[in-house]
């Protein structure tokens, strides 16, 4: 079990912000998905001389699920790749969230996991307008606004270092 800190939860981000964040993020997988998709048309253009026949495809069973696949790989990729390796997606950046572990560090790949994974289940989008959304309560992560937190700990640090004996 992870030890809480409550500084987390004074710097969380608002309900409002959360909505921002999944709309840009949502935004941005459409476009990568889209840029994929037009890429591989190109890609089939060239090397068959021929366009892609929509018309048939688009009642295809297996187009379809190509298709679905293709979109939830993107979309759990995106989550995965940005919320581990830099903290937050390009809809964080703009908002200036960031996602951490409860416990104040940077989150496991497990809880990262978790947390992206739990984005499937139906309605997760909408659980932030709770107290917390599902996929952080799951994985023992916080949405937080970034600056006011780095601050307050820094200041925290500081002050916890006053009459500490400094070695040269």
């Amino acid at each position: 079990m992870r030890k809480y800190l409550a500084i987390v939860d004074r710097h969380k981000a608002t309900s409002g912000t959360r909505f921002i964040n999944l709309l840009l993020d949502r935004l941005f997988i459409q476009v990568i998905y889209y840029v994929f998709f037009f890429i591989v048309g190109v890609g089939y253009a060239v090397l068959y001389g021929e366009g892609f026949d929509t018309e048939s495809a688009n009642q295809s069973f297996m187009f379809k699920l190509i298709t679905l696949l293709t979109y939830l790989t993107i979309s759990f990729s995106y989550f995965f790749f940005m919320e581990f390796y830099l903290g937050k997606t390009i809809g964080k950046y703009i908002t200036g969230t960031e996602v951490i572990s409860i416990d104040g560090n940077k989150p496991t790949a497990g809880q990262i996991i978790a947390r992206t994974f739990s984005r499937a289940v139906p309605f997760d989008s909408l659980s932030f307008l709770g107290n917390n959304g599902w996929h952080d309560s799951w994985s023992d992560t916080r949405v937080i606004k970034g600056k006011n937190y780095v601050t307050e700990r820094q200041s925290k640090e500081e002050i916890n270092s006053i009459g500490a004996k400094e070695m040269s």
